[in-house]
């Protein structure tokens, strides 16, 4: 199964046929994009780490249960956000799913009403993760471009040294730092030491 990896879908995860089709059929309803999965496993072995959207999992299922492959895909530093669906007896096990960032969980039989609300919360919570995602890409990228020198002279600067300090560090003359400043800032699209800085807090 291959999707766009911009498209944000909604994984139905449990193992019962028509509680897939039910909540397919409202989220259609709904326009919203979805698939389903009769396991855990079945997910996991279709998961790549470019999946964008949410998950609607059921807590109990056979094989891997929803907490298992909630653990899995926290391994794999997934950002997909996950509503639980559970029994009458699985209230302690989804306290325990939200204590690891679940966005909530719903007791059976679900209210179609709440359903849609946690789902557009979890793809809104999602939204951020991946702009997120794409700014941290976009300020590695621009780091990436820099060349030795100029990496050297961009951690001495964002450390607060002045250039005559940096020039007297690296042994060269302080014209030629200042060339090197001038090119860093330019590349990493910044204008003031302030802005060099936060974005150097950013790229860690």
């Amino acid at each position: 199964m291959s999707t766009d990896s911009s498209e944000q879908l909604v994984y139905i995860i449990d193992d019962d046929d028509a509680v897939r089709d039910s909540m397919g059929m409202l989220l259609e309803s709904a326009d919203i994009a979805h698939c389903g999965f009769e396991n855990a496993q079945e997910f996991i072995d279709h998961y790549d780490g470019t999946q964008r959207g949410c998950l609607i999992l059921d807590i109990r299922m056979p094989g891997m249960n929803g907490l298992e492959l909630q653990q899995q895909l926290l391994q794999l530093a997934s950002t997909l956000p996950i509503v639980f669906i559970t029994g009458h007896g699985d209230v302690p096990m989804a306290v325990e799913a939200m204590r690891h960032g679940a966005v909530d969980f719903l007791r059976k039989p679900i209210n179609e009403s709440d359903l849609l609300a946690r789902i557009h919360q979890a793809l809104n919570e999602e939204t951020g993760h991946w702009n997120r995602k794409l700014d941290q890409a976009e300020i590695d990228s621009r780091v990436a471009s820099l060349t030795d020198r100029e990496r050297e002279i961009f951690q001495l600067v964002a450390q607060g040294m002045a250039n005559k300090a940096i020039a007297a560090n690296l042994d060269i003359s302080e014209r030629t730092v200042e060339v090197h400043r001038s090119q860093v800032m330019k590349k990493l699209g910044v204008r003031s030491l302030a802005q060099l800085v936060r974005l150097h807090l950013q790229a860690g």
